[in-house]
């Protein structure tokens, strides 16, 4: 295995004589009425290494490269000893490494006008760069050494307790925040049950060996993929076969989510009161995954503009009719790998909170009964198919989406083929979706003033 203080050199190489001399330089072909080059179009390729690391890659063609590392590595998979783990590695990704230290890192890639950002929610770490594609070695360089060559020195490691505050008290600031955080502990029992969040009582309590171990037993090659825009193929499938093949194996295996059912109240005197009412639904990618997206969208997929309102949506207009003042509904939806949660989020006023939340409530249960037309589901999907194929119109999104997909299963569906499958849900598919919501057991969160929104055996 080569030195990570090598990196620098061995990539420049690899990387600049590969993907920029004349030979491998795509092959551009000129009209003579435009005189512009046209450049064939390239497919997403993925290629799975033998150490279980995924490779993949589009070659766009942009000016600018981005490179994504995957990792499983959320904070489902803490435990109780060091909870709160994933956040402080988040906020750790720019120390020093075994090969370059925290200054080098920083002004190296502002040097050349890049950016690192560290990403991670319940299921996964992302790290992610981006530059111009003349820098990609350069950058290269700095990721390959936050994700595989960490050192978490121990007076580096003390200023991470008043980040850590500052960054979930500035988090927390947005109410949504909390409820989020209190719903997954009260509707599962383990794993997805754990905050995206430090603890308070954790900030401070994280050692070195435990940063070290968690990323020895997590950061492996098998539940690692990379990915790439404007970049070539050949030399990222190069790059993880030299520089990520430092931890091999699938690393220790999480334990699979249990959804239990429950409720937690956060009383408070804020003047608003945010609440959300769910059953488990389906995992991520499975067939009834985009029925529950479908479900979300007749009800209300939440407002397209930023600090808007659904007001055309089937729950607002039924709330409405409630004559309810100053208040946001919408359908809620979080797919994961081996779970799903689905039902409504409301914001209301202390004194109407009871008639929102039950109201909401009822529209679902209005749909579990039938009252759903083709026109309802048609308009849904409409809605469903442009949100995806917006989604990976942005560079950051499509990183994110392939990302995501080809960790998840090696492999990768193409957003044709996406649309498709939501053509395919029909008006009997959301009704079985919504009867199941009805029927199942529930979890709840609330936060507020709380004197007039009702428990969760009383919807």
């Amino acid at each position: 295995m080569r030195s990570v203080k090598g990196v620098n050199s061995a990539l420049t190489n690899l990387v600049t004589k590969r993907l920029y001399s004349p030979k491998a330089a795509p092959k551009y072909e000129f009209t003579a009425a435009s005189e512009k080059p046209h450049l064939p179009p390239q497919e997403l390729q993925v290629s799975k290494l033998p150490n279980g690391l995924v490779i993949a890659s589009l070659e766009n063609y942009s000016p600018t490269s981005k490179i994504g590392v995957f990792i499983k590595a959320g904070s489902r998979y803490e435990s109780a000893s060091n909870l709160g783990i994933t956040h402080a590695l988040r906020l750790a990704a720019n120390l020093t490494t075994k090969g370059a230290s925290s200054f080098k890192i920083t002004r190296g890639i502002e040097a050349v006008g890049g950016s690192l950002s560290v990403t991670s929610t319940r299921e996964n770490m992302i790290y992610g760069v981006e530059c111009m594609r003349d820098y990609v070695d350069t950058v290269m360089e700095y990721l390959i050494n936050v994700t595989a060559a960490q050192e978490f020195r121990r007076w580096e490691l003390s200023d991470l307790p008043p980040k850590l505050e500052l960054d979930r008290a500035i988090a927390f600031q947005n109410p949504q925040i909390g409820v989020l955080e209190n719903l997954h502990s009260a509707a599962y029992r383990n794993a997805l049950s754990n905050p995206l969040y430090c603890p308070r009582f954790m900030i401070g309590q994280h050692t070195a060996d435990q940063l070290y171990e968690f990323v020895q037993n997590n950061f492996t090659s098998g539940r690692m993929a990379l990915v790439g825009l404007g970049v070539n193929h050949t030399v990222l499938k190069q790059v993880g076969e030299h520089y990520l093949n430092m931890r091999s194996g699938t690393g220790a295996a999480g334990a699979a989510a249990k959804f239990r059912g429950g409720e937690i109240r956060d009383q408070n005197n804020d003047h608003l009161v945010h609440a959300a009412v769910v059953a488990e639904s389906a995992a991520s990618g499975k067939p009834e995954a985009r029925v529950y997206s479908v479900l979300q969208h007749v009800l209300a997929a939440g407002p397209y503009i930023k600090r808007g309102t659904n007001v055309t949506s089937r729950l607002h207009q039924a709330v409405m009719k409630k004559n309810a003042e100053l208040f946001d509904v919408s359908a809620f939806s979080a797919g994961y790998s081996d779970s799903g949660l689905f039902g409504i989020y409301t914001i209301s006023q202390v004194d109407s909170a009871s008639d929102v939340i039950k109201t909401a409530m009822s529209e679902v249960k209005s749909i579990a009964q039938g009252n759903a037309t083709e026109a309802d589901i048609t308009r849904a999907k409409n809605q469903l198919k442009a949100k995806c194929l917006m989604a990976v119109e942005q560079s950051d999104g499509l990183l994110d989406e392939i990302g995501s997909q080809v960790l998840l299963t090696g492999a990768y569906v193409p957003t044709p083929d996406l649309i498709q499958q939501v053509d395919s849900v029909s008006v009997n598919d959301v009704v079985n979706a919504a009867k199941k919501f009805v029927s199942s057991k529930k979890s709840m969160a609330a936060s507020g003033n709380l004197a007039n929104t009702p428990f969760l055996d009383e919807l």
